[in-house]
């Protein structure tokens, strides 16, 4: 008894003809006809009644069906497993992340490395949106995003932090003796903002849309902490998260209300899981290690 010859018997038991299973198999259908008559002589018994238009199954062939299937299942199985293991043992990962914060991420990839030396791993470092889309498309298997309150479509993340949207100006500005200010106050204000494409720049764009401007932004840098500098030096009204904006002796912070605005920073990854193990394996791994 040979595992081909349990495969087409399960294909035309499953199709109910001989020329639709060979199509499905990719085979000849004389060759599948020869191998299941094999497989019945080899039993003793005819397994399929070949009597009628349709292929049907005789009370032997009925009995030796699950059984045949469920060799298919283990065979599969192994296979699978093995898979799984020369995958992880000879994977790649492609990984992107934003500039500019303060996860571990260069001590999750030498860990991940440590523990799986000969998967080949890639980083790059891109905009919020461009990253997302690589990593919904299968460019990417994980990346790290600054995203607003709702989660992208077709992502899974893990929140690594959530913290308010500030404005921040240097100490001689004239908004610096103000706390908070609704956000409609920036209207007109010459604002120094992330580009485009970002979390915070797009959750600001976002409600000042709702507010029915569109933000004049004068400079855009690409890190927080340049838009603290050029705030600091008079440039305008820096839009930063507040865990910058509060931690520097030359800023003013100012909360921002009415709308009060939140960025959110997550490790995300494609909905419904990766494909490669050694992706699944560094997936599992980055959500032990940034919990």
């Amino acid at each position: 008894m040979e595992l081909h010859q349990l495969e087409y018997f399960v294909a035309v038991a499953e199709e109910a003809n001989f020329t639709r299973a060979a199509e499905r198999l990719h085979v000849a259908q004389p060759g599948v006809s020869a191998q299941v008559r094999r497989l019945e002589r080899e039993l003793g018994q005819e397994l399929l009644d070949r009597s009628g238009r349709k292929v049907t199954l005789t009370a032997v062939g009925a009995a030796v069906l699950p059984y045949a299937r469920a060799a298919l299942g283990a065979v599969s199985g192994a296979r699978h497993a093995v898979d799984e293991l020369t995958g992880l043992v000879r994977g790649r990962i492609a990984v992107g992340t934003v500039t500019s914060h303060n996860v571990p991420f260069p001590e999750l990839l030498a860990d991940f490395h440590d523990e799986h030396p000969a998967v080949d791993i890639t980083l790059g470092e891109d905009s919020s949106d461009r990253l997302i889309e690589a990593v919904r498309t299968g460019r990417l298997d994980a990346a790290i995003v600054a995203i607003g309150p709702t989660t992208p479509s077709g992502l899974d993340i893990h929140v690594l932090t959530d913290q308010a949207v500030c404005a921040a100006v240097c100490l001689s500005h004239q908004l610096a003796r103000r706390a908070s200010m609704p956000l409609a106050a920036l209207r007109d204000r010459p604002l120094i903002a992330l580009p485009r494409g970002t979390g915070i720049r797009t959750v600001l764009d976002d409600a000042c849309a709702g507010l029915g401007f569109t933000p004049y932004v004068a400079f855009e840098a690409g890190t927080p902490m340049v838009l603290a500098q050029l705030a600091a030096r008079g440039l305008g009204v820096a839009i930063l998260p507040e865990s910058v904006a509060y931690n520097r002796e030359d800023l003013h912070p100012i909360d921002l209300t009415r709308p009060a605005i939140r960025g959110r920073l997550a490790f995300a990854w494609r909905a419904g899981g990766p494909t490669s193990p050694a992706a699944r394996a560094f997936i599992a791994r980055a959500r032990r290690t940034l919990s």
